[in-house]
C-alpha cells in the first residue's frame, strides 16, 4: 500500500453557501465541515467550485473562521487563493491565514497571459510572502494557462511549495507530473479533474479533488483507498460511478450552472441553500426538478 505523505486524501472544493441576501450562511458551512469532518475528508474554500473569484475578503474571513470552528482540529482548511490584482491577493492571504486556513492553494492571476518565467516568479514570491505553505493550482479552464512542468518542477524544491492541485484534462501532463512527484515526500499531486481519478490514483497520486463530494464524499475516498491498495477493478467500477454520478449535475450544463446544479442536490440532501453569487444565477425550476429526481436514489 503506498505510504501516505502530509498532504493527501480527498480534499472537496466546497461550495459556498450563501444566504438569499448575498452572505456567507454561517451555519450552512459549520454543517457541510461537520459532515467532511465525519467523513475523513477536507475542504478547499473558496476554490472554483466554491465561487472563489465571487467571494470577498471579508465574506472569506466569515466562511474559513466558521469552517475552522466546525473543524475542531479534525482535518486541514485548505484556502483558495484568486484575483489579478498581487497586493489585494497578499492582503487577503493574510486574513485568509489569520482566519484559519491551514494551506493556501493560489491559481495563476489570468488577466494577462503570463511566460514561464512569471508563472514562477509569482508562485515565489507568493511562497516566500505567506506563514503557511502554499499549493500550486493549476486550472486552465478559468485561467486559460497552463503551468509548464518544468515550472512546476522548479517551484516543487521551495521550502515553503507543498503540492499541486491540478485540474487540467490532460492524462499524458498527469503521467509526466506522477513521474516526477509520486515518490517524492515533500510534494503531493493532487488530481483535480474527476474524469482521471482512477488513471490518477493508479499512476501514484496523494489525492483528488472532487466537487461531486461534497454531497458523497464517500464515493470517493472509496476510490482512493482503492488506489492505495492497488485494487484495480475496484477503481474501474468507482471510476465509472464517478462519470456516472459526476453528469447529474453537469450534463448540458456551463460550468457555472453546474455549479447552481450542485447547490440544488446540496439543498436536497438538508446542507445548504440553492442561492448564488452573482454573475452566476440559480437554475430554472426544469432544471433543477431534473437533477433533483435523477440525484434521489444514488447508488455505486
Amino acid at each position: 500500500m503506498k505510504e501516505q505523505k502530509k498532504y493527501h486524501g480527498i480534499v472537496v472544493p466546497m461550495v459556498t453557501p450563501i444566504t438569499k441576501e448575498g452572505i456567507v450562511d454561517t451555519e450552512a458551512v459549520e454543517r457541510i465541515v461537520d459532515f467532511f469532518a465525519k467523513n475523513e475528508v477536507a475542504p478547499l474554500i473558496m476554490g472554483t467550485t466554491g465561487e472563489g473569484n465571487s467571494v470577498s475578503t471579508e465574506q472569506g474571513v466569515r466562511m474559513i473562521s466558521a469552517a475552522k470552528k466546525a473543524a475542531q482540529g479534525r482535518i486541514l482548511i485548505y484556502s483558495g487563493l484568486v484575483g489579478n490584482c498581487i497586493s489585494d491577493q497578499y492582503e487577503a492571504a493574510k486574513q485568509f491565514i489569520a482566519a484559519g486556513a491551514d494551506v493556501i492553494a493560489a491559481t495563476l492571476p489570468s488577466y494577462y497571459a503570463l511566460t514561464p518565467e512569471q508563472m514562477y516568479e509569482y508562485y515565489e514570491q507568493l511562497a516566500d510572502f505567506l506563514t503557511v505553505p502554499l499549493m500550486l493550482y493549476n486550472i486552465t479552464i478559468t485561467t486559460h494557462m497552463s503551468i509548464p512542468m518544468d515550472v512546476i518542477e522548479r517551484l516543487s524544491h521551495h521550502p515553503n511549495i507543498v503540492g499541486l492541485k491540478d485540474s487540467e484534462n490532460n492524462v499524458p501532463r498527469l503521467e509526466e507530473a506522477l513521474k516526477l512527484f509520486a515518490d517524492r515526500e515533500d510534494f503531493s499531486y493532487f488530481c483535480g479533474c474527476t474524469a482521471n481519478s482512477a488513471v490518477a490514483m493508479r499512476h501514484g497520486a496523494d489525492g483528488i479533488v472532487p466537487s461531486v463530494a461534497n454531497y458523497l464524499p464517500q464515493l470517493y475516498r472509496d476510490i482512493y483507498l482503492a488506489g492505495l491498495r492497488g485494487d484495480e477493478k475496484e477503481l474501474d467500477r468507482l471510476q465509472e460511478a464517478c462519470d456516472r454520478i459526476g453528469k447529474i449535475n453537469a450534463a448540458g450544463l456551463t460550468l457555472g450552472q453546474s455549479l447552481a446544479g450542485l447547490k440544488v442536490i446540496m439543498k436536497q440532501r438538508g446542507l445548504c441553500e440553492e442561492y448564488m453569487l452573482p454573475p452566476l444565477t440559480m437554475l430554472d425550476e426544469a432544471t433543477a426538478a431534473r437533477i433533483r429526481k435523477e440525484a434521489e436514489n444514488i447508488t455505486y
